[in-house]
């Protein structure tokens, strides 16, 4: 259920300090590959890392507490129809409130809203939340590359996913 008092927006530079704290804070090697952000890393670091690239969900009586990463899947002209999510963190304290669900949805929107047809994502295999929700979502397993990641002396699948926006 998605509470309606989530409100989703596009990220502004001023959101840098919580999204990087809220990063930092919520890793886990549930969803990560790299390394733990450090205290005081900047969110928004280089250009493939902008806030035009970021909604963020926000409640009343929190703020921020999440965002996801909508960028296009590559730089080739004859990919432009794909949006990937590279990224979906929802703070703990605003979890099973519907805000992941809020903003996978707001994504797909802001992808047909680009002209994309189409949104991919990776998804560690380990991750049976984020895979289930991507599910219930309209996205399929399209692929598998085993064994793909080294996590904690662990091998991890990469999932592949992907949804038409027809």
């Amino acid at each position: 259920m998605i509470a309606p008092e989530i409100r989703i927006r596009q990220a502004v530079l001023a959101d840098e300090p919580v999204l990087a704290e809220l990063d930092r804070v919520s890793w886990s090697p549930l969803h990560a590959v790299l390394p733990a952000p450090e205290p005081g890393e900047r969110f928004f670091h280089d250009e493939r890392h902008l806030p035009e690239h970021y909604l963020v969900a926000e409640l009343p009586d929190a703020g921020v507490v999440g965002y996801v990463r909508l960028v296009p899947a590559t730089p080739l002209a004859c990919n432009a129809h794909v949006r990937q999510i590279q990224g979906l963190v929802v703070g703990e304290d605003a979890r099973g409130r519907g805000v992941a669900r809020a903003l996978v949805r707001a994504a797909m929107e802001r992808a047909r809203e680009q002209g994309a047809t189409r949104v991919t994502l990776r998804v560690l295999g380990h991750n049976a939340p984020a895979r289930a929700l991507y599910a219930a979502e309209g996205f399929v397993q399209e692929g598998v590359l085993p064994g793909e990641f080294l996590l904690e002396g662990t091998y991890v699948d990469d999932v592949l996913m992907g949804r038409s926006l027809g």
